[in-house]
């Protein structure tokens, strides 16, 4: 299913893993607090590869969004899908046939921005694609048919997919939960029983 997200297959010669959890030494407090520092991070470590990871990553660049906080005190800070990232406008497929079941532009600082979710009845799951280009919604409809392989999106700049360096995020869900043009990303701690049963490990699916 991965592969098929860009215009070649992931492998050693065009991808890279890129650790962005709490416990990379590299990523002091200093960088996970400044955007564009943490900018500057990943595309010194990118290359011109995408960087792949973050599934079930604790990563503490949430807490510097409010909106990433809890009526509990804490953070929801553990990331529920893969981010690939990569520089902006790089072209995304759809991986699988599907229908679009919603879209919408999730605005504010750390959100999806720009966001697709489409629905695949022959695996009866849900793909969101974040952090997207604005003109990717234009001409969408709830409903319309989307083939394996076609074009859907691009990623997004940073004044238009939450202010994040460029990629996307990549989830799977399997109840939807009656979200709509919008899911979860991020949960904390206490709910990460629920959520990594409900979004599979899309590397793996």
């Amino acid at each position: 299913m991965i592969n098929r997200l860009f215009s070649e297959p992931l492998s050693p010669a065009n991808s890279v893993a890129l650790d962005l959890s709490a416990t990379n030494k590299e990523l002091n407090p200093a960088i996970y607090a400044n955007i564009p520092a943490f900018c500057a991070y990943i595309e010194q470590k990118l290359g011109a590869k995408i960087g792949v990871g973050g599934y079930l990553e604790h990563r503490i660049i949430y807490e510097a969004h409010e909106n990433f906080a809890t009526a509990s005190a804490d953070f929801r800070n553990i990331h529920l899908g893969v981010d690939f990232w990569a520089q902006a406008g790089t072209p995304v497929f759809s991986v699988a046939d599907g229908v679009v079941h919603s879209f919408q532009v999730n605005p504010g600082s750390g959100n999806y921005g720009p966001t697709i979710i489409l629905f695949h009845p022959s695996q009866g799951i849900y793909s969101l694609y974040g952090h997207l280009a604005e003109q990717d919604l234009e001409g969408l409809a709830v409903g319309m048919p989307i083939a394996e392989g076609q074009l859907l999106c691009h990623l997004g700049e940073p004044s238009e997919n939450g202010g994040w360096p460029p990629h996307l995020h990549f989830q799977l869900i399997r109840d939807m939960q009656r979200y709509s043009g919008d899911y979860p990303g991020v949960c904390s701690q206490r709910d990460l029983a629920y959520f990594a049963s409900n979004c599979p490990d899309p590397l793996s699916f």
